[in-house]
């Protein structure tokens, strides 16, 4: 998205979040309540407006497959890929960008490789030079790759140098930063065929399995805690800059994982970069199931009138922001037309805060214990609608019965449990 829009987007999400604390402060809510709410508007805020570019660092050898995983994560030519000689040279971060937003990439030059690489070198060695970058800039999450068929190769001296990046990191910005294993190009082990995914021939299933045994071993004796490896298969060809050839496999594995380990504030960027229907919808409902806690808890307050604000404030903010995973825009044309769609009169131009306050007609607050239950219920059913709106892109009609299905549901699954 644009710098332009962007900022129209910050000041919507700034306004109704300011809003709903005025709101919260105002009410006769209990403190302990309060706290839990403020708790969860911060939550929100680091999902939209405190939202920024993930910073992964990549390491591996030459050949490891590192310029592959960027390009399968954009699907789009945006790293080279040096067949025969060392490409990347300074160990320096790289933004890559997209109109959906952008993905900072540390992707080093190979630890172990032997060749001098192509582009200009600040530092005596690739760890130097990692090092430097890192100090400069704190990773969110270390991706470690290597080929599958080199898990069982001399690599002791790779991961003796991701260990003292990992204690680098730590040092420099008081960070336990996440590793996550990769094995990259698993269409390689033998048996050839089948060359395209899912890979389903039983001794190359078995094959892909010991790879990833043999080097979770090895990360697990290194780093001193088990380390999750994922197999993947990156390759792509492209031919005037669009893809010709595609047979990625697990890309979105391994990116709903890593998703998992990021910070807040990272996430919604990522999976709206990514294009991964599953990863945006994981995060989607990660959001769904936190306000639909506190929006429950201030529900089954028995305090008439005074929650409102707030909890359709926090449900208004949750669509926007899975909205904003979608890709899509939060104007009119976006949130506005979302609500329109579930048969809420919603007038256009109206700021978030002001529809909101119209929301209240639309999920009925009893002002007892039971008005939890329905609060619950209809934050649950406008997540899932959101995203059948905004991620999967269904029609008017699909998204107004997803909302009554899954509201039916947890309305009467509240219930029990009450």
């Amino acid at each position: 998205m644009n710098n332009s829009q962007d900022g129209q987007n910050s000041q919507q999400i700034d306004e109704l979040l300011h809003s709903i604390y005025e709101a919260l402060m105002n009410s006769r809510i209990p403190q302990k309540i309060k706290g839990k709410v403020n708790e969860e508007i911060n939550n929100l805020k680091s999902f939209t407006l405190d939202a920024r570019p993930a910073r992964i660092a990549i390491v591996g050898r030459r050949g490891a497959g590192k310029s592959s995983l960027i390009n399968a994560i954009f699907s789009e030519m945006r790293a080279e890929i040096g067949d025969v000689k060392a490409t990347t040279g300074m160990g320096k971060w790289h933004t890559y960008k997209s109109d959906l937003g952008s993905l900072e990439i540390l992707d080093t030059r190979g630890l172990g490789e032997a060749d001098k690489p192509e582009e200009e070198i600040s530092q005596s060695s690739a760890l130097e030079e990692v090092k430097a970058s890192i100090k400069e800039k704190c990773p969110d999450a270390i991706l470690f790759l290597c080929k599958a068929k080199e898990v069982s190769a001399r690599i002791d001296e790779d991961l003796g140098q991701l260990l003292e990046l990992k204690n680098h990191i730590e040092s420099q910005h008081d960070y336990n930063v996440p590793i996550i294993g990769a094995v990259t190009q698993v269409d390689e082990l033998s048996p050839k065929k089948p060359d395209i995914p899912p890979f389903d021939h039983p001794v190359k299933q078995k094959n892909i399995a010991d790879s990833i045994e043999i080097l979770s071993t090895k990360l697990r004796d290194v780093v001193s805690i088990p380390v999750k490896v994922i197999p993947i298969c990156c390759y792509l060809e492209f031919e005037n800059n669009k893809i010709s050839y595609d047979i990625r496999w697990n890309v979105d594995t391994l990116l709903d994982y890593l998703i998992e380990q990021l910070p807040n504030e990272a996430q919604v960027v990522i999976a709206r970069l990514a294009k991964i229907r599953t990863v945006q919808k994981k995060v989607a409902r990660k959001i769904g199931a936190s306000v639909a806690g506190v929006t429950g808890l201030i529900g089954a307050n028995p305090i008439p009138g005074s929650d409102l604000p707030v909890i359709t404030g926090l449900q208004t903010a949750m669509v926007t922001t899975i909205a904003l995973i979608g890709g899509k825009k939060i104007d009119q044309k976006g949130v506005i037309e979302f609500f329109s769609a579930l048969g809420v009169n919603v007038v256009a131009g109206l700021a978030l805060r002001q529809v909101a306050r119209q929301l209240v007609k639309f999920i009925p607050i009893a002002g007892n214990v039971i008005s939890g239950v329905i609060a619950t219920a209809g934050t649950y059913a406008l997540c899932e609608a959101a995203i059948a709106y905004f991620i999967e892109e269904k029609s008017a009609d699909s998204v107004r019965e997803t909302y009554k299905k899954v509201f039916d549901k947890k309305k009467k699954e509240n219930e029990k449990e009450k």
